[in-house]
């Protein structure tokens, strides 16, 4: 059966095709035109209506929703005219220190206002912004700094508490911006003395930014993926590639609409976000934040994730838009305290980074009555290249979705030298106006993943008859027993599917004979149980016998994840099976 025909909706739907769809949006004259634009020698299909630089964005979200709410975080309510009169003033004040354009700052701090601001006064002015991993080792913020060249480093109190130490050994810092001090500071500039509290920022002079000559295609941001295994990479992300997110959301959530039968509307609706991700995160930086702002949307911060909280602000705030992995939604759902309050104002849980069990979707639509979604993207590819929502997610709960209108999906051979067919299994390649342009500092790196224009992403995948993506596994983590492929989203998806599973995650363990052998570790959900022996029953009943987990481990927690999403399979596999 192929994939199309698994669809259950009601007679009539959808209403339009895929390319229906995209004809009618991206027609010329419309907000999602697109236009062919020669990117690095490479024939490039883009949004002609995306804001030529961040520093563009800045100005515009400025001068439209100037006295709209823009960042809330506990007491803290700043408006976007309050927001940009700080970023104007730090703007100005590095420039006149001496940054320029190409130079690296780092941001190293946690989801706060003031790193909204930071990222975006190094951006105005031509500067590289490299927001660096708030959970980082000292160890590890050396790598960052020392591998961008970044020449200083803007950060919370806590981030240069553990960095200190490693600053003797990084002579290009000449200056460090530390934000929300408590303490007397040596050899650093508290940022109060530059453009005072949140609080103060609306009393401010008028914001203007510093003149700079920025193209669309200058080097913005350096993003550090993920590093589960060796030194993290810094991705390259341009002006053009990090704002490309802006259309492309919007361009999912009306086509959505459009699938529905209904009409789009005239204007762009504001919304209120809960993030609950990272901004140093390509999802939180570029799908989220830049999305907020180029809809005048509402952003509501956490200090840290917690369930609980994130319930009573639903409710105190009227979010209308929350997610991030699949085990931040099943904690909402789960929680204790779940039907004490009101959610009713939450429209869309949507999420990535990690497989969920098709059972999550279908609870989101019944426990909450809001739409989920879900999508595929990475750090070098600035983030959104499909997208999955609605009606199109309930009908197809393992599938990713189909790419935005700029991007372009290949799948192919291992070896990378021929295209697959339709529902053939190989490596997925992308190609966009919002693909990173390289690596930083790793020539050997860019060229194995970057060729005219593709990424080469290092995921399994398959396109269906449509064009949705179906996501398999990544390349590295497939578990070869005896010469059999086993792919492991395949088995923790039949785990997810378990009624007393929530997450799952399938580990490869050594063999002296079989080369690997398939071990899972799972999370039960509150009040469920299940035994080691029912579940390998259930995997057996559902897949090859050999792809059958031959040990389970039961984990008390939510699996351990990175910044990104990823579920730590190195650690989980020191964890419960090292000792085997």
């Amino acid at each position: 059966m192929t994939d199309a025909a698994r669809d259950t909706s009601e007679p009539g739907w959808p209403a339009m095709t895929l390319a229906e769809v995209e004809a009618a949006l991206c027609a010329p004259g419309a907000k999602f035109e697109t236009e062919e634009r020669v990117i690095r020698g490479v024939a490039t299909r883009i949004w002609k209506n995306l804001p030529p630089t961040l520093g563009e964005l800045a100005r515009l979200v400025a001068a439209g929703y100037g006295p709209r709410e823009f960042i809330v975080l506990e007491d803290q309510r700043i408006t976007y005219d309050a927001w940009f009169r700080a970023t104007c003033a730090l703007a100005r004040d590095l420039a006149a220190s001496g940054v320029g354009k190409g130079d690296r700052v780092a941001v190293a701090m946690r989801n706060i206002p003031e790193w909204i601001v930071a990222v975006f006064a190094v951006n105005a002015i031509g500067a590289i912004a490299v927001p660096l991993n708030a959970w980082w080792t000292a160890t590890e913020f050396e790598y960052g700094l020392s591998d961008s060249g970044s020449r200083m480093l803007i950060c919370d109190e806590e981030r240069l508490a553990r960095v200190r130490e490693k600053l003797a050994d990084l002579p290009l810092i000449d200056r460090v911006i530390v934000c929300r001090a408590t303490g007397a500071l040596e050899g650093a500039d508290p940022i109060e003395d530059i453009i005072g509290a949140p609080e103060d920022w609306a009393d401010l002079p008028a914001g203007v930014l510093p003149d700079a000559d920025v193209d669309p295609d200058d080097d913005a941001t350096i993003l550090y993926s993920s590093g589960t295994t060796g030194q993290p990479k810094g991705a390259i992300l341009t002006h053009r590639s990090a704002l490309t997110n802006i259309l492309s959301a919007a361009y999912s959530s009306e086509r959505a609409m459009l699938r529905r039968g209904e009409t789009p509307p005239a204007e762009t609706e504001s919304k209120v976000l809960l993030l609950v991700i990272p901004l140093f995160h390509v999802t939180g930086f570029c799908a989220v934040l830049l999305g907020v702002m180029a809809s005048g949307s509402k952003l509501v911060m956490m200090r840290k994730w917690d369930a609980l909280e994130a319930l009573k602000l639903i409710e105190a705030e009227r979010v209308g838009i929350t997610g991030g992995v699949p085990t931040i939604a099943w904690q909402l759902l789960e929680h204790p305290d779940f039907d004490k309050y009101d959610l009713s104002s939450l429209e869309s849980v949507s999420y990535g980074g990690a497989p969920s069990a098709p059972e999550l979707v279908r609870l989101i639509k019944a426990k909450i009555g809001a739409l989920p979604g879900n999508g595929w993207g990475m750090t070098e590819t600035s983030g959104t290249v499909t997208s999955h929502s609605a009606e199109d997610y309930m009908n197809r709960p393992d599938s990713a979705g189909p790419p935005v209108a700029v991007a372009e999906l290949r799948i192919m051979s291992i070896d990378g030298a021929r295209d697959l067919g339709v529902g053939e299994v190989g490596e997925l390649w992308s190609k966009g106006p919002q693909m990173a342009r390289g690596y930083w500092n790793k020539p050997e790196a860019s060229a194995e993943c970057f060729t005219e224009g593709w990424v080469h992403t290092g995921d399994l995948a398959r396109l269906d008859e449509e064009g949705f993506l179906f996501i398999v596994d990544r390349a590295k983590d497939i578990i070869i027993r005896g010469g059999e492929n086993i792919f492991s989203i395949e088995v923790e998806n039949v785990l997810y599917d378990h009624p007393a599973v929530t997450d799952a995650a399938l580990i490869g363990l050594p063999h002296r004979t079989l080369g690997e052998e398939p071990a899972a570790v799972v999370h039960l959900a509150p009040g469920e149980s299940a035994s080691e022996a029912e579940l390998q029953a259930w995997v057996r009943e559902r897949l090859a016998p050999f792809k059958s987990p031959v040990r389970i481990a039961f984990c008390a927690e939510t699996l351990p994840r990175n910044a990104n999403g990823k579920i730590l399979k190195r650690e989980l596999r020191e964890r419960f099976f090292d000792e085997a």
